[in-house]
């Protein structure tokens, strides 16, 4: 569900703000928003990444020295600035060395020189050229006053001598720069010198990488506080700070500004505003709630489709293999790491989106009797729970036709439902009807169910829900811009048409993993007949790398259109609105070093 928020603003002295703020950051359930015009909070989940690189820079080190663990010396703040200070001075150092040798290289055949004062030369200058060979007869022929400095097999080094640069030469001049090759030699020696002494250095710090992991949370719990009080509007001796809260936590921010001298002022949030939306489900449901963020967030005057979204994905999953066989090896491998996910936070809600995953195609594998690719005998138990018929191209094309207009009948029904408080809800009423209708007339004209009543009641919804579109899709302006906007929302038929057939990819991939099975089982079957003694070993190969080849394929295509079905086609009726997270200011360090 979204949670309800509301806008607090607090007022409080400035010689208390460090502390107001330090201890905000330990409540954690603000979202700050800046009042400094043109300047916005950094963005939560990517707090300022100069502590991660640091560590970073620093565990990379070629030369590792032995940990420290007691932290008596220990400043983490001084090992991440001399890490940063180092990995700058390093890159750029880097970058002349490269630059160095590269003008060494090209200056090289020219030999060891300098250049002369112009006015002790009648200000005359010196121009390099390096000519193929098949061009010399070219230079022979211009006037010009030259000398060749070098040559090897392909090319002649030519310094010319002139004021001006000269002109039909048959190649660009060479830039050589204004150092000598001697001055180059001695730089790079120089920088060669301050790189060993910087990377010396840079070995001394990785000492401190295991303390400095430990504190990392605390370095971006401390940026981050800085980055929110820049967020807040100072004068004279106060300060101000503006930021959404939940409507929960009212009554402890309101005790927390009596506690602190605090003025704190509630607003709600007005229809033109667009509030963070926080999103927040029960622990079965909470994986389609990382779902969705993966994707995009629901405007906050939206709704939450978190709960649809994880059981419609588990169902399109478990279609897309529809394997029991591979359902049951799913869910023994989830079963054997299911307690060490149990670790974290992540990976207890990913537990809970991989058994229904895995138990969606358990079930849909029994419903097409498929067990490995093997389609088990009539006589046997588990074939009397077979209802599909995977070979009946027709039945499982429709089928799959129904489920998908089924999805955005629900997507549409569920945003009516949020705008039930307006006659704007009546346009996704109608496209209901519309869905309804043609779902109608194609099974009446099929010969499924009794064609007249079918096909005429179709129409007649058809008919009604193209007139709720038209007259309720806009409700702003006078009656000819709402039929305008009318006409314009009904051009969104060839768009439901299309998201109808789109499902279609659920049965072509259920097809391609079923036939694969079917395929390697055949292969496996030839060789162990083809090849006595040896022919199982090779059998139990082709089995082994093609199921696990067709697994690995139905996993991809499993969450790819699984998760598009979701995320294309029912956002695009459900959640038109996309709305940005609520990032709380809240402190990440979990826990502090001890001796």
């Amino acid at each position: 569900m979204i949670i309800p928020l509301a806008k607090i603003t607090i007022i409080g002295l400035s010689r208390d703000k460090e502390q107001v703020l330090s201890e905000l950051q330990e409540i954690g359930c603000l979202h700050v928003v800046s009042l400094r015009p043109g300047e916005e909070m950094q963005k939560a989940g990517a707090p300022p990444s100069e502590s991660r690189e640091a560590l970073k820079f620093l565990v990379s080190c070629p030369q590792f020295r032995r940990q420290v663990h007691n932290p008596s010396k220990f400043d983490a703040a001084i090992v991440e600035r001399r890490a940063l200070d180092l990995k700058r001075a390093i890159h750029k150092l880097t970058d002349e060395r490269d630059f160095l040798q590269k003008r060494i290289k090209d200056l090289r055949p020219w030999g060891d020189f300098t250049f002369p004062d112009p006015q002790q030369v009648r200000n005359l200058l010196l121009w390099f050229y390096i000519v193929p060979n098949h061009l010399k007869k070219k230079v022979d022929a211009l006037d010009l006053v030259y000398d060749i400095v070098g040559q090897d097999n392909r090319f002649f080094y030519i310094v010319v001598v002139s004021e001006d640069e000269p002109e039909g030469m048959p190649v660009p001049r060479t830039h050589t720069g204004n150092k000598s090759l001697s001055e180059l030699e001695q730089r790079i020696e120089e920088v060669e010198l301050e790189l060993e002494d910087l990377q010396a250095e840079r070995a001394s710090l990785t000492r401190w990488c295991s303390l400095f992991a430990r504190n990392l949370y605390f370095l971006e719990d401390r940026a981050e506080l800085w980055g929110v009080s820049q967020q807040t509007l100072d004068q004279d001796s106060f300060f101000a700070l503006r930021a959404w809260a939940p409507r929960e936590k009212l009554q402890e921010l309101e005790n927390f500004a009596v506690d602190h001298s605090l003025v704190i002022e509630v607003t709600e949030p007005q229809p033109d505003e667009i509030p963070p939306t926080l999103l927040q489900n029960e622990a079965l449901l909470s994986s389609g709630q990382d779902l969705v963020s993966f994707y995009m967030t629901p405007s906050y005057w939206l709704w939450d489709p978190s709960a649809i979204v994880f059981f419609s994905f588990a169902l399109f999953f478990g279609i897309i293999l529809g394997d029991a066989g591979y359902g049951v090896l799913f869910a023994v491998v989830l079963a054997l790491t299911w307690k060490p996910m149990g670790s974290s936070r992540l990976g207890r809600r990913l537990r809970i989106l991989f058994a229904g995953l895995a138990a969606s195609t358990i079930v849909c594998g029994i419903l097409l009797g498929n067990y490995f690719g093997i389609v088990l005998s009539k006589s046997s138990l588990l074939s009397r729970l077979r209802v599909l018929d995977l070979d009946n191209y027709s039945a499982m094309m429709r089928l799959t036709i129904l489920i998908g207009c089924a999805h955005l009948i629900l997507a549409n029904t569920a945003y009516a439902w949020h705008r039930r408080r307006s006659v704007a809800a009546l346009a996704s009423v109608g496209w209901v009807m519309l869905f309804i209708g043609a779902i109608s007339v194609w099974l009446g004209s099929s010969g499924i169910g009794p064609p007249f009543p079918m096909m005429r009641g179709g129409y007649i919804l058809m008919a009604l829900g193209a007139c709720a579109v038209l007259f309720f899709t806009s409700t702003e302006g006078g009656f000819a811009k709402r039929l305008l906007g009318g006409f314009h929302g009904l051009t969104r038929v060839s768009a439901a048409f299309g998201d109808t057939l789109s499902y279609l990819r659920l049965f072509a991939l259920l097809l391609a993993t079923a036939s694969l099975a079917t395929t390697f089982n055949g292969l496996a079957q030839q060789v162990s007949q083809a090849f006595a003694g040896f022919g199982i070993l090779f059998a139990a190969i082709i089995l082994l790398i093609g199921h696990s080849l067709n697994i690995l394929l139905g996993i991809t295509g499993g969450f790819i259109h699984g998760l598009r079905l979701n995320f294309i086609e029912f956002f695009n009726w459900a959640t038109p609105d996309e709305g940005y997270p609520f990032r709380p200011f809240a402190r990440k360090e979990k826990s502090k070093w001890t001796n």
